[in-house]
């Protein structure tokens, strides 16, 4: 195996590590298990431009260490060249690297790469934007809007940026009217949020997809929330019971369209936990099967 790293010096573990030396690390790993990986070491504004360049050759994996975001964008890349992806976590929360179950400290995600296995699984696309975790309106825009207004340098002080945004933003739940059709069925609803996932969430805490080839998109609509059922539902999705919220309406579907009929200039969605221009007409679609990955191999059956 062939392996093409581009590494986000920027992204959050990565700030204050030795590149190089981790580079060399990534390399001697991959080397011991038969494998080649070349790296590049690049600054976040320059990123996409790497990960185009390397998606662009054949007979390799592109491997992409970064944030959600780095992550994101390669998968995208990887999906339309028709190339494997390898997910290295270096984060804030690393969600679809949790997803794929790659540890999340950078050595073991190394070794249980380099010993891995390709598997085929969902992407999902907003229009023409992809995306591998969640496409979300309402509420987590705004409380990520909110969050950027604030400054941190390091994966804590984004964490507490974003509790010091959920409480500026608990005071005034967003709510608008949304029709939709899920599936063929049409229907019109007041809500405060709706999350898109790319197969539906899991048991755990965090909310994300315990598989990843279901085929199915998860649908989560919050309506009509108020500050005190936005802090009742902070506290059951920490508590992993968010699932018993009678305020989230939870449907499994294939695509979904939506049109917002009294959508503002300045709305916005997030796309894999960034912001992107909320369009008045939106649909998503899951492509079962389409998306290449690099995975662990799954633990041997005692």
């Amino acid at each position: 195996m062939k392996v093409h790293a581009i590494f986000n010096r920027d992204g959050g573990t990565f700030r204050t590590m030795d590149m190089d030396a981790f580079a060399r690390t990534a390399q001697e790993i991959f080397e011991k298990h038969g494998h080649t990986l070349e790296s590049e070491i690049v600054a976040g504004k320059d990123i996409v431009k790497a990960l185009k360049n390397a998606a662009s050759e054949e007979n390799h994996v592109l491997m992409a260490g970064g944030g959600d975001g780095t992550v994101s964008a390669a998968a995208a890349l990887a999906w339309k060249a028709g190339v494997p992806l390898a997910v290295l976590p270096a984060g804030t929360m690393n969600l679809f690297a949790r997803s794929l179950k790659i540890p999340l400290e950078l050595n073991a995600a190394l070794e249980s790469l380099a010993s891995g296995t390709i598997q085929a699984i969902d992407i999902s696309t907003a229009n023409d934007e992809t995306f591998v975790h969640q496409f979300s309106i309402g509420f987590q825009p705004q409380m990520i809007k909110l969050r950027n207004t604030l400054e941190f340098n390091s994966r804590w002080g984004k964490r507490l940026a974003s509790m010091r945004a959920f409480a500026k933003a608990i005071g005034r739940p967003p709510r608008f009217l949304v029709r939709l059709t899920i599936d063929g069925a049409p229907t019109e609803r007041t809500v405060s949020a709706i999350s898109v996932s790319n197969n539906p969430y899991g048991q755990g805490m965090l909310p994300i997809a315990d598989v990843l080839d279901r085929g199915e998109l998860g649908i989560y609509i919050a309506e009509r929330l108020s500050p005190l059922s936005v802090t009742k539902l902070a506290a059951t999705v920490l508590m992993g019971s968010w699932r018993k919220n009678n305020d989230v309406n939870e449907i499994l579907a294939r695509e979904i369209d939506l049109h917002f009929p009294h959508l503002h200039g300045h709305a916005k969605a997030t796309i894999d936990g960034e912001l992107v221009q909320l369009e008045r007409d939106v649909t998503i679609k899951i492509h079962a099967g389409e998306l290449r990955v690099l995975v662990p191999a799954a633990p041997p059956i005692k």
